[in-house]
């Protein structure tokens, strides 16, 4: 993590997870690869950091894991969204969405445009 501090990559943990898991099942190593590739090589995941994180959206029922057999045969955990987990991103995304603007007026700046 280059200058993004370890308590905002840990609060946006769940929604970058919850966000990639919306497009669709993924595997653990994909899922790093995705927030890698998101925060612009920023955010660098170790498996440490994402299998809790994992467990408790499963234990909070957001998230189901499944075993599969991948392309090469060898066989991969699978993380999928559940209907929870969609209504906990919503809520997720209105909540940084609100917390942005909050910045964006205090700082006095303006959306930029990409």
């Amino acid at each position: 993590m280059n200058d993004i501090s370890k308590e905002l990559v840990g609060a946006s943990s769940i929604p970058l997870i919850l966000t990639i898991l919306e497009d669709g099942e993924n595997y653990g190593y994909q899922i790093i690869q995705r927030v890698k590739e998101m925060s612009g090589g920023q955010i660098e995941w170790k498996d440490g950091t994402l299998y809790p994180i994992l467990h408790k959206l499963e234990k909070k029922e957001l998230i189901v894991s499944f075993w599969k057999a991948a392309e090469n045969g060898r066989k991969r955990k699978y993380y999928k969204l559940k209907e929870q987990g969609k209504s906990a991103l919503a809520t997720e995304k209105h909540n940084w969405l609100e917390m942005n603007q909050i910045f964006m007026n205090a700082w006095n700046l303006k959306p930029q445009n990409s």
